[in-house]
C-alpha cells in the first residue's frame, strides 16, 4: 500500500494555499449516512473538484473517541498513522452548506507568500 501525507496537491501544483473552515458539519453528514462510526474520530477531510458540478470528500477516520485520547495515541505512533478513508461526491452547494465559514488563500507557488502580511490599496 502506498502512503500519502496530510497535504493538498494538484497536478501542476502551480498554485498553494491554504485553508481554514468554521463549524464544519461532516460529522453529522457521515454518521447521517452510517459512514462514520461511534468511536471515529475525523482526523482531516480533503476536498478535490475537477467537475465544477461536483466535490469529492475523502475524511480520513482513525479510532478515538475524543481529542485528547486521539492526540496521546498519534505521539506514541511514527509515520505512517493507519486511518479509514471515507469518499463522498457532493453537490458544490451541498459542500458548501457543510460550513459556517470556508475560507481559502492561494498563492503562486515558490513566492513564499504563506502567513506574510500585506497593504491592499
Amino acid at each position: 500500500m502506498a502512503t500519502e501525507s496530510f497535504k493538498a496537491s494538484t497536478h501542476y501544483g502551480d498554485w498553494e494555499g491554504t485553508a481554514s473552515a468554521d463549524a464544519m458539519l461532516l460529522h453529522e453528514y457521515l454518521e447521517e449516512k452510517g459512514l462514520k462510526k461511534p468511536g471515529d474520530f475525523i482526523l482531516a477531510a480533503s476536498f478535490y473538484t475537477s467537475e465544477r458540478d461536483f466535490v469529492r470528500i475523502s475524511a480520513f477516520l482513525f479510532d478515538g473517541k475524543d481529542y485528547e485520547s486521539v492526540k496521546d495515541a498519534l505521539d506514541a505512533i511514527e509515520d505512517p498513522i493507519p486511518v479509514r478513508r471515507v469518499d463522498v461526491k457532493l453537490t458544490a452547494k451541498e459542500f458548501l452548506d457543510l460550513f459556517k465559514e470556508f475560507r481559502v488563500m492561494l498563492t503562486w507557488h515558490g513566492l513564499e507568500l504563506e502567513g506574510r502580511e500585506y497593504d491592499a490599496a
